[in-house]
C-alpha cells in the first residue's frame, strides 16, 4: 500500500509539472498568488502587526537619518556612498544581472582611477581638467539615458508601444532600467565629483575649507586648475571658450563646468562668492535641474537605506515570530 501510494504522489507531481509548463508566465503568477492568499488566510491580525512595524521603522529610520544628516554631514554622505557602491553588487551578484555588472564595473574601474589621481600629491595640472572632464560626461550621459527611460515609460503608458508591436512589458522594463541607470549613475558621479573637488581644490592651493585663498591669483591663471588661460573672454576657442563670474575671475569652460554643474560647488573657487550660474549658462537645459537633484536624492535613499531598513524591520518579525 505504501509503494502505491508514493506512486500516485508521483503521478501528481508529474501531472502539475506537465499542468505548470503549459502555462504562461501570467497564469503561473497567479497560481503563485492564489496559493499565498490560501496560505495567509485567517492572518490578519498578524498581517496588522507587521504592517504597524514596517511603518513604525520607517518613520524612526527617517527620523534619525535627519538628524545624522544634519549633525554629521560628512560621515553621513561617506557612508552613503559606501552603501550605493556596494549595496547594487550583493544584489546584482545574487540576481544574476550581468549588464548592470558590467557597467558598474566599467564605471568602478575608471571612477577609481580618477579618484587615485585626483587625491595624488603634488598635483599634476593635468589632473584637474581629466577629472571635471570625466564626470561632466557621466553627468550628462546619466541625464540623457534618464530621459530616455522616462520618455520609454510615457511611451508605454499612452500605448504607442502597441503601434510597434511591442510587448507592454518588455517596452515598459526597458524604460525602468534606463530611467534607473541614468538616475544612479547620476549620483554615483555627483558624489564622486564632490569628494574630488574639495580634495582637488584645496591641494591646489587657491581655496581653502575656511573660505580663505592661501596664494594670489594671476589674471590669466584658472583657479581651478592652476593652469594658463590662452583665450580670450571675447574670442572663440577651438576647444573650449573662457569663462568669467560675476565675481570677474575667469576660467576654462571645462573646469568652471565641472566645479558649478558636476561637483555642486556654486561659489568662485578663488573668492568664494556666490556664481550667478545665469550669466555662465546661457542654454536653459544646461543650468542646474532642482527636481532632476531631488530625485538624485531620493535615489540615494531608495538604494543605500531602503534594503537596511526592510532588512532590520524582516529581523525584527523573524524575532517575534511573524510571518
Amino acid at each position: 500500500m505504501a509503494a502505491v501510494a508514493v506512486q500516485v504522489v508521483e503521478i501528481e507531481s508529474l501531472n502539475e509539472q506537465a499542468e505548470l509548463s503549459k502555462m504562461s508566465p501570467e497564469e503561473h503568477w497567479k497560481m503563485q498568488h492564489e496559493k499565498m492568499h490560501v496560505k495567509h488566510r485567517g492572518h490578519e491580525a498578524m498581517h496588522a502587526e507587521m504592517v504597524l512595524i514596517l511603518i513604525a521603522t520607517l518613520v524612526i529610520a527617517q527620523i534619525v537619518l535627519v538628524q545624522w544628516k544634519q549633525r554629521h554631514c560628512r560621515s553621513y554622505n561617506m557612508v552613503t556612498l559606501v552603501q550605493m557602491w556596494v549595496v547594487p553588487l550583493y544584489f546584482t551578484v545574487k540576481l544574476y544581472w550581468w549588464r548592470f555588472l558590467s557597467t558598474w564595473g566599467m564605471f568602478s574601474v575608471i571612477t577609481s582611477y580618477i579618484i587615485f589621481r585626483a587625491t595624488r600629491k603634488p598635483l599634476s595640472g593635468r589632473t584637474p581638467r581629466m577629472v571635471y572632464k570625466w564626470f561632466l560626461l557621466i553627468y550628462k550621459l546619466s541625464y540623457a539615458v534618464g530621459i530616455l527611460g522616462y520618455l520609454a515609460i510615457m511611451f508605454t503608458m499612452f500605448g504607442f508601444n502597441l503601434l510597434f508591436r511591442i510587448k507592454t512589458e518588455d517596452s515598459m522594463d526597458f524604460g525602468v532600467v534606463l530611467l534607473f541607470y541614468g538616475l544612479y549613475y547620476g549620483v554615483m558621479g555627483r558624489d564622486f565629483a564632490e569628494i574630488c573637488s574639495d580634495y582637488m581644490a584645496s591641494t591646489i592651493g587657491y581655496y581653502t575649507g575656511r573660505g580663505m585663498p592661501s596664494r594670489n591669483l594671476s589674471d590669466d591663471i584658472c583657479a581651478v586648475c592652476g593652469q594658463k588661460i590662452f583665450v580670450d573672454l571675447d574670442e572663440e576657442g577651438i576647444i573650449e571658450n573662457t569663462y568669467q563670474l560675476s565675481c570677474n575671475h575667469t576660467f576654462h569652460e571645462f573646469c568652471i563646468r565641472g566645479w558649478c554643474i558636476v561637483g555642486k560647488k556654486q561659489t568662485c573657487p578663488y573668492c568664494n562668492e556666490k556664481v550667478d550660474l545665469k550669466r555662465m549658462l546661457n542654454n536653459p537645459w544646461e543650468r542646474t535641474h532642482v527636481l532632476y537633484g531631488q530625485l538624485l536624492d531620493w535615489l540615494r535613499y531608495l538604494v543605500a537605506w531602503q534594503p537596511i531598513i526592510i532588512g532590520f524591520v524582516q529581523g525584527i518579525n523573524y524575532t517575534f515570530g511573524l510571518e
